[in-house]
C-alpha cells in the first residue's frame, strides 16, 4: 500500500484549509465567545506541547527508555498539578506587566537589555532541532507513505520539496492568523481556537491507533495480555531503564518544558484570559496528557507483533501500513501533520517576537515619521518568515543524522538551561544579570559540545562522555543534562553571589518575589498632564502612536486626559511601560519611559512607598494571603478602617505634600470625595480648603484652633492639628493632619455667652425696676396730693398726666423683669389659664421698645377671651421670638399678624408675615439648635428650637408653612395648645 505524493499533498492541504477556515471564523466572531473564551479550548490548546514527537518520536522514546517515557507525560504534568509554586506567580508577574515570552520575563527581573538577547539567541539554537524534528516527521512520513511497501526506509539525504512546501504554509497560517495583533494583551482568538481544533485532531488521530492495535490486532486486551505472558522480553524491556538515571532527567527536563520551551510558554501565559483558566488546566491539562500517553504502549507492540520494518518511532504510520488500511495510515499521518504544524506555528510566533523586542528593535527603531505600528508588524511578518526557513535548513543539514528522539531530548536539555533563571525570578532576589548570563553561557557551551555539535557536525564527544564515568555513549543526553543544569546553577550562585545586585533588579525582584507584593516607590514626575506625556513619547513613537498609546492607557485606567494628580499620573507611567514593553520589549519600554518621561532629579532622596498603589495590589491579592500574611492583611484592614471611620477628618500626606489618605469624615467635612482627592496635592484641593491646610502644613505649629472659613455664605469654625514623625532614613513620608470640626462648639461658645448676656440684662433689670419703683411711686403720691392740694383745672389734668405716665413707666419695667425672668425659674410652675391675646400684646410692646430695629406694624388679632392652660411668662418668650424672626424677614411697613382661634379642646395660634419665605431645603432644619440664615452675629439658631421646646413643655406642637400664600409668599408659623376656660 503507498500513495501518490500528489494525494497526500491535497491531503495537508485539505486538512491546513480547514485550519485556515476555523481560524478565520473565530477572529471574525462567528463562534459565540463563551466557546472562544471557554477554560476547555485553553486546556486544549496547551495540546501544542504534543508535537510531531508525541505521535512519532514518543513510541521510540519507549522502545528505547522503557517506562522512562511517561516521564514526557508526568513532568510536564506535575508542573501543572502544582502550579501555584511556578505557574500561577509567572501568571501574575506577566499579566501585571504584559509579558508574553520567557525573554520578556527574564529581561523584565534583571532589567537587562543583554539578559533578553542571550535568552533570544539561546532559545533559538536550543529550539532548532525541535523545528527540525517536526520537518523531518513530515518529511519521513510523506516518504514512507508514498513509497513502495517493499522499500526499506532511510533517512539519507534526499529531494524534500514537500516538506519546503509544507513549511511555505505554515509561514503564511502564521503571519495570516498569528502575527495580527502586536501586544500580549490582545489574545489571538483564532489562532487559539485553531491550535485547540489540532490537540482534538491528534488526540483522536492518536487514540484511535492505539485501539485499532488493541482489538485488532491483539483481539482485545485479552489477547493483548496473552502476547505479554509469551513475550516476557518486552516486559523486562520496558523495566531495565527505570533503574537508571535516565529516567530522573527526564523527570526536570519536562517538568521545567511548561515554563521554559517558548510554544507551551505563550500559549499558558500570553494567551492565557485569565487566572480561573490556569486553575482549570492545573487538573485539565494533565488529563489531557493522560489520554495521549495511553495509546504509546499498545502502538509499540502492535509494530513488534506485525514485524514492522519502520524504525519504532513510526510505528503509527506503519500499523497502517502493515494492515494494509489507507484510512488508518492516513488517519496517522494527518494526526502527525497536526501536531507538527502546531507546534512550528507557535514556536515561530513566540520566537519571531522575542527576535523583534530583544535583538531588532534594541539596534534599530523606526523614524518617527513612519507608522511604528505597521512597521513592527512586517518586521515580525518577515522574522517568522527566516525562523521557519531557518529550522527548515537545518533540517537539510543533519537529516538523516538523528532520531526524532534524539532531536528532541536535545532541544529540551538547551531549554532546560533557562530553568535556574525563572525559579531565581520567582524565589531568590539576590540574583543578578551577570549572574545568569555567566551561567546560561557555561550550560550552554556544555550543551553545545556534547549534544548540538554531534547532530550538526561530525564532532565526536567520547572524550567528553568519559569526563562522567557512569554513563555511556547511548546516555550521553543525560549526562549532558546534569553537567550542563549543574555547572549553569553553580555559576549562577556563585557569581550572583560575588556581584552586586543593583537597585533596579532589587525593584524587580521585589515585584516578581512569591511571598512578596510589589512595593513601587512614590516619587516625583516631572511631567504634569498627560498631553505633556504625549508630546515626550512623540520623539520616540511619533505624534500619532504617541497620542494612540496614551490614550489607550487612560482607558484602561479609567482616567480622563486633564488628570494631574501626582498619584494618577505615576500610575499611568507604569501602566504605559507595561504597554510599551508588550509591544516593544521590557529593555526598550524602561529605557524609552526613563529617558521621557523621567523622575526629578530629587525625588530618590524623598522616595517612599507608594500606598495607594500597594493598598490597590492588597486587595487584588487578598484572596492569595494565608497564614500570617492573612492576619496582618486582617490587621491592617481593621486599622484602616478605624481611621475611615473616626468621627474627626484625618489627612496624610507625604513630604511633598501628596495626600495619601483622606478619610470619611473629612469627605463630609469637606465636600471632597476621597477618590477625587486621593494622589493629589494640597494645592489641589478646591478653595477655602487649599489655602487653610497647605499653610498649615507648611508651618511650623503643631496646633491651630477656631480657624474661621466662610463655605458658601456659611461661616465655620475649624481646629487643626498636625503629627510629624521623627527624621528617620526609615521614615521619609510625614505629616498626618487632623481637620476638626469646631462650628458646633463655637456657636454653643456664642449662645452660652449670648445667655450670660441676657442673665445680666435680666438682673439689672430686675434692679433697675426696682430703683425706679421708689421715686416713680414717690411721683405717683405727689400727682394724686395734687388733686387735694389745688382746685386749678390745669394742675389737676398735669396731676392726672403725671399719674398715666407713671403707670405707663410702671407697666414697661413690669414687663421686662418678667421677660428676664422667663424660663429662669428653677422649679415649674402649675398649669394655669393664659390670656392669649394679653400676652401677645405684652411680646408686641416689648418689641416695640426697640426704636432702632426695622419699621413694622403689628396686628394683634387674638379675641380677648381667649384662654390657654400653660405658664404666661413662657408662652410670652414663645410670642417673643415668633414675633422677633417675623420681623427680621419681613420688609419694611409690612405687616406681621397674630391670630388665634378655639378648635374644640385646642387653641390654633398663628403667627404670619409677609417676608420672602423659607427655601425647601432649610424646612427640616429650622427646629435644629444652631441652624439659622441669618449673617454672622445677627443670630444664634436658638430661637426656635427654644420655641419648639416650650411648645412641646406646654402639650402643643408647632409647624410651619412657607410660602403662607401661593401669591403674596411669606411664612406662617401655628401653635396648638391646650385649651382652657377663663379663671
Amino acid at each position: 500500500m503507498n500513495f501518490e505524493l500528489w494525494q497526500l499533498f491535497l491531503a495537508g492541504f485539505a486538512y491546513m484549509l480547514v485550519l485556515f477556515g476555523i481560524a478565520s471564523i473565530t477572529e471574525r466572531g462567528w463562534i459565540p465567545e463563551n466557546i472562544v473564551r471557554h477554560p476547555a479550548v485553553y486546556v486544549l490548546s496547551l495540546g501544542v506541547f504534543g508535537s510531531a514527537w508525541a505521535i512519532y518520536g514518543i513510541v521510540g522514546l519507549a522502545h528505547e527508555y522503557g517506562y522512562s517515557f511517561l516521564s514526557y507525560y508526568v513532568g510536564l504534568a506535575g508542573t501543572f498539578l502544582f502550579a501555584p509554586l511556578l505557574l500561577m506567580p509567572l501568571l501574575r508577574i506577566c499579566n501585571d506587566n504584559l509579558l508574553s515570552s520567557l525573554a520578556d520575563v527574564l529581561s523584565f527581573r534583571y532589567r537587562s537589555q543583554w539578559a533578553g538577547a542571550i535568552t533570544t539567541i539561546f532559545l533559538l539554537l536550543a529550539v532548532m532541532p525541535l523545528l527540525a524534528l517536526q520537518i523531518q516527521a513530515v518529511s519521513d512520513s510523506l516518504h514512507i507513505l508514498s513509497s513502495p511497501v517493499s522499500d526499506t526506509f532511510h533517512s539519507e539525504p534526499r529531494d524534500d520539496n514537500l516538506a519546503l512546501i509544507f513549511c511555505l504554509m505554515i509561514s503564511a497560517f502564521t503571519i495570516s492568523f498569528g502575527s495580527r495583533h502586536l501586544t500580549a494583551h490582545e489574545r489571538h482568538n483564532g489562532l487559539v481556537v485553531a491550535i485547540a481544533f489540532e490537540s482534538v485532531v491528534k488526540l483522536v488521530a492518536f487514540t484511535t491507533i492505539g485501539l485499532v492495535a488493541v482489538f485488532h490486532v491483539f483481539d482485545g486486551f485479552a489477547g493483548l495480555d496473552s502476547w505479554l505472558q509469551n513475550n516476557r522480553q518486552v516486559i523486562s524491556l520496558l523495566n531495565s531503564p527505570v533503574q537508571q538515571d535516565s529516567t530522573r532527567s527526564l523527570l526536570l527536563i519536562f517538568f521545567s518544558a511548561a515554563v521554559v520551551m517558548p510554544h507551551l510558554f505563550h500559549m499558558t501565559f500570553a494567551e492565557n484570559p485569565n487566572l480561573r483558566v490556569m486553575q482549570t488546566a492545573s487538573w485539565g491539562f494533565p488529563l489531557f496528557l493522560l489520554l495521549m500517553s495511553l495509546p504509546v504502549l499498545p502502538i509499540l507492540w502492535s509494530g513488534f507483533e506485525l514485524d514492522s520494518r519502520l524504525p519504532s518511532e513510526y510505528y503509527t504510520l506503519g500499523i497502517g501500513i502493515e494492515l494494509n488500511s489507507p484510512t488508518l495510515a492516513l488517519l496517522a499521518f494527518i494526526g502527525g501533520l497536526s501536531a507538527a504544524s502546531g507546534a512550528i506555528i507557535v514556536i515561530t510566533l513566540a520566537l519571531a517576537s522575542m527576535c523583534l523586542k530583544h535583538l531588532i528593535l534594541p539596534i534599530y527603531r523606526p523614524g518617527t515619521d513612519r507608522d511604528i505600528y505597521r512597521w513592527l508588524l512586517w518586521i515580525r511578518r518577515i522574522l517568522i518568515v527566516c525562523i521557519i526557513l531557518t529550522g527548515y535548513l537545518f533540517f537539510r543539514v543533519i537529516v538523516g543524522r538523528e532520531s526524532l528522539s534524539n532531536l528532541g531530548i536535545a532541544a529540551f536539555i538547551g531549554s532546560l538551561q533557562f530553568l535556574p533563571g525563572v525559579i531565581a525570578t520567582l524565589y531568590w532576589q539576590q540574583a543578578n544579570r551577570i549572574g545568569l548570563i555567566a551561567g546560561l553561557a557555561i550550560g550552554f557551551l556544555i550543551w553545545l559540545l556534547m549534544l548540538l555539535g554531534p547532530i550538526v557536525s561530525d564532532f565526536n564527544p567520547a572524550v567528553i562522555s568519559q569526563l562522567y564515568f557512569n554513563f555511556s555513549y547511548d546516555e550521553l543526553w543525560s549526562a549532558a543534562t546534569i553537567m550542563s543544569l549543574g555547572c549553569n546553577t553553580a555559576v549562577f550562585i556563585i557569581v550572583s553571589m560575588l556581584t552586586k545586585t543593583s537597585d533596579e533588579e532589587v525593584t524587580a525582584a521585589e515585584i516578581c518575589s512569591t511571598d512578596d507584593l510589589s512595593r513601587p516607590t512614590r516619587r516625583t514626575l516631572s511631567i504634569r498632564t498627560p498631553q505633556e506625556m504625549k508630546q515626550q513619547l512623540s520623539y520616540a513613537l511619533g505624534r500619532r502612536s504617541a497620542e494612540r498609546e496614551v490614550n489607550r492607557a487612560l482607558a484602561e485606567l479609567q482616567l480622563t486626559d486633564t488628570e494631574s494628580r501626582p498619584f494618577a499620573l505615576r500610575r499611568l507611567r507604569y501602566r504605559l511601560e507595561a504597554n510599551l514593553s508588550s509591544l516593544m520589549g521590557p529593555s526598550v519600554a524602561h529605557e524609552m519611559v526613563e529617558q521621557l518621561l523621567p523622575y526629578t532629579e530629587n525625588s530618590d532622596d524623598q522616595s517612599s512607598e507608594d500606598i495607594n498603589l500597594i493598598e490597590g495590589q492588597l486587595e487584588n491579592y487578598k484572596t492569595h494571603l494565608t497564614g500570617l500574611a492573612a492576619d496582618l492583611d486582617n490587621l491592617r484592614r481593621y486599622h484602616r478602617q478605624t481611621l475611615q471611620d473616626l468621627p474627626v477628618g484625618v489627612c496624610s500626606l507625604g513630604r511633598d505634600n501628596e495626600i495619601l489618605m483622606w478619610n470619611q469624615s473629612l469627605s463630609q467635612l469637606t465636600d471632597v470625595r476621597t477618590f477625587d482627592v486621593i494622589g493629589s496635592l494640597l494645592s489641589n484641593l478646591p478653595k477655602p480648603w487649599s489655602e487653610l491646610l497647605e499653610n498649615f502644613s507648611n508651618s511650623t505649629e503643631p496646633h491651630l484652633y477656631k480657624q474661621r472659613i466662610d463655605i458658601d455664605g456659611s461661616p465655620r469654625w475649624i481646629n487643626l492639628h498636625k503629627t510629624t514623625p521623627a527624621m528617620s532614613p526609615d521614615l521619609n513620608d510625614g505629616k498626618v493632619l487632623v481637620i476638626e470640626d469646631a462650628t458646633d462648639l463655637q456657636r454653643l461658645e456664642d449662645e452660652l455667652t449670648h445667655s450670660e448676656r441676657l442673665a445680666s440684662i435680666g438682673r439689672l433689670a430686675a434692679g433697675v425696676a426696682h430703683e425706679i419703683g421708689n421715686p416713680i411711686t414717690g411721683i405717683a403720691c405727689l400727682a394724686q396730693n395734687l388733686r387735694y392740694d389745688t382746685e386749678n383745672p390745669d394742675s389737676l389734668e398735669t396731676a392726672q398726666e403725671i399719674l398715666q405716665q407713671t403707670d405707663r413707666v410702671s407697666k414697661i419695667v413690669q414687663t421686662l423683669v418678667n421677660f428676664a425672668h422667663a424660663g429662669t425659674e428653677s422649679s415649674r410652675h402649675d398649669p394655669e389659664p393664659v390670656d392669649v391675646h394679653g400676652c401677645a400684646a405684652e411680646a408686641i410692646h416689648l418689641l416695640e421698645l426697640n426704636k432702632e430695629a426695622r419699621p413694622i406694624q403689628f396686628q394683634n388679632n387674638c379675641p380677648e377671651t381667649l384662654f390657654i392652660l400653660g405658664d404666661t411668662q413662657r408662652l410670652l418668650q414663645v410670642f417673643v421670638n415668633l414675633l422677633s424672626n417675623a420681623r427680621d424677614a419681613s420688609p419694611e411697613n409690612s405687616l406681621v399678624s397674630i391670630k388665634a382661634q378655639q378648635d374644640n379642646t385646642e387653641v390654633l395660634i398663628s403667627v404670619t408675615d409677609e417676608g420672602s419665605g423659607i427655601s425647601k431645603e432649610n424646612l427640616e432644619q429650622i427646629f435644629d439648635p444652631f441652624f439659622t440664615t441669618k449673617q454672622a452675629g445677627d443670630g444664634t439658631g436658638l430661637g426656635l428650637s427654644l420655641v419648639y421646646s416650650i411648645v412641646e413643655d406646654l402639650g402643643g406642637y408647632i409647624y410651619v408653612d412657607s410660602p403662607a400664600d401661593p401669591v403674596k409668599g411669606g411664612t406662617r408659623f401655628t401653635i396648638k395648645l391646650p385649651y382652657s376656660a377663663p379663671a
